[in-house]
């Protein structure tokens, strides 16, 4: 359920000054429920590179329990390929949120102010790729729209069994 009035989850566009907390986070979150790189060990790479540019990504931004303003979780945006016949659409290929701050509204907020910076930057469509058997992440996916246009079975090995790569899409409709 999003927060209330009084402490809601505000998104921006991260800056330089937020790779500590975000590479933090990143590290903090990290599972084979969605994702299929290993483990990331000391010393730990940075989080913004020449792939993963500070544009890139929308921050949130929530109250932690002492009321302490604090990255909530962070969603990485972009276009899926550099082809301009393929300019129309943008792509999730990151979606992080705090242990600390699950079930307040962070990811649902962080996907609808992607919906919102792409129609700005003209695009009409998005996807994403989610591993089958993250059901968290497909429901709130579906609840906003998307729907399944394609499966790659058993594309990944992880833990142990193979798992399927879901790829999803939903019109931005303006």
């Amino acid at each position: 359920m999003p927060e209330t009035h009084t402490h809601p989850v505000l998104v921006r566009p991260a800056a330089l000054p937020d790779e500590a907390a975000l590479g933090e986070l990143d590290r903090a979150t990290w599972s084979t429920l969605h994702e299929v790189v290993p483990r990331p060990q000391p010393p730990y790479e940075p989080f913004f590179d020449e792939r993963h540019r500070p544009e890139d990504f929308l921050v949130a931004e929530a109250a932690d329990a002492d009321g302490e303003r604090r990255t909530a979780g962070y969603l990485r945006l972009v276009l899926p390929t550099p082809l301009a016949c393929n300019s129309h659409v943008r792509q999730i290929q990151g979606l992080a949120v705090a242990d600390w701050a699950r079930g307040r509204g962070v990811a649902r907020t962080l996907l609808r102010a992607a919906f919102a910076a792409a129609r700005r930057e003209g695009a009409n469509r998005m996807t994403l790729r989610v591993l089958g058997h993250n059901t968290p992440a497909r429901a709130l996916y579906e609840s906003e729209g998307f729907v399944v246009e394609g499966v790659l079975p058993g594309e990944f090995f992880l833990d142990g069994r193979y798992v399927d790569d879901v790829l999803m899409g939903r019109p931005l409709a303006p």
